[in-house]
């Protein structure tokens, strides 16, 4: 006979997930990326994501160029999404967030004119996410690259490597 569930046996939300709730965010993730490419690679005590595009519900979110078509707020606001997408994926490979030791490096693609040179802007929004996620956990070296374009003319693409801590048992 099956023991029927009582509240205090349902999993507790981990502290990085409760965070995020407090925050009002959403990973809408994750997103994986086609076969032979994984989402996430973890060796030792880092992992790293494949780059992670706008994208909420599948559908991306921020299509265009920096300094043609697409505002830095608009840009910023992609990178956010970029980030919380690369959080999904960093939770689906390794099982809570909770794991996740500190933020080590955020590197940021976007799609710009030839004379637009905002680009740490656009990448803030990322930078800011995951401060606001970590705390000074969250704290990271960033670089933010601007490229002629990006998959599926995505505007914005983000790339995280944090430490881990040992999986647990």
């Amino acid at each position: 006979m099956r023991r029927a569930l009582c509240p205090y046996d349902a999993p507790m939300p981990g502290r990085i997930a409760v965070r995020l709730d407090e925050l009002g965010l959403t990973l809408h993730g994750p997103h994986p990326p086609h076969d032979p490419l994984d989402a996430v690679v973890v060796h030792d005590n880092v992992a790293r994501t494949s780059g992670q595009l706008p994208r909420i519900k599948g559908q991306l979110t921020c299509r265009g160029t920096l300094g043609d078509d697409v505002s830095v707020d608009a840009g910023a606001v992609a990178a956010e999404v970029c980030a919380l997408n690369a959080l999904a994926v960093l939770e689906q490979a390794l099982g809570s967030l909770d794991r996740v030791e500190r933020v080590l490096t955020v590197t940021g693609y976007v799609a710009s004119t030839a004379d637009f040179h905002e680009q740490p802007a656009v990448i803030d929004g990322a930078s800011r996410v995951l401060h606001a996620v970590f705390g000074d956990a969250g704290r990271h070296t960033r670089s933010a690259i601007g490229v002629a374009a990006l998959p599926r003319g995505g505007a914005v693409e983000i790339e995280v490597t944090v430490a881990v801590s040992a999986e647990r048992s």
